[in-house]
């Protein structure tokens, strides 16, 4: 005889709360995953110009994620990091950056 009887109301209850608590997890940590796919998952950088700024941009093949890289010249850098919603930035310049998980980047001068 066991120890501890379990009915299949606190199994289908325990199977409920770690499914919750998984899904919970998933979504805090939504963009420190995109973070550990791996390099091969990238495709290449493409480059552009945006309002005056040398971008790089790449778009993850196995996820809904993209990432930027500007450039105005030599005096401001700036990253976005769209892991699975839209990511913006404002560089000390002023001007306003938006990039999309498909990997759209736009831009606007103050």
């Amino acid at each position: 005889m066991p120890l501890v009887r379990r009915s299949r109301g606190s199994v289908l209850l325990f199977a409920v709360v770690a499914a919750l608590l998984a899904f919970t997890a998933f979504s805090v940590y939504r963009g420190a995953a995109a973070n550990l796919l791996p390099q091969s998952s990238w495709g290449s950088w493409r480059q552009e110009e945006v309002v005056q700024w040398s971008v790089h941009i790449r778009v993850n093949r196995w996820t809904h994620a993209a990432e930027a890289e500007l450039h105005m010249g030599k005096s401001e850098d700036l990253s976005l990091r769209a892991y699975g919603a839209t990511d913006h930035g404002t560089a000390i310049t002023g001007e306003t950056f938006t990039l999309t998980p498909d990997g759209e980047l736009t831009g606007s001068q103050r």
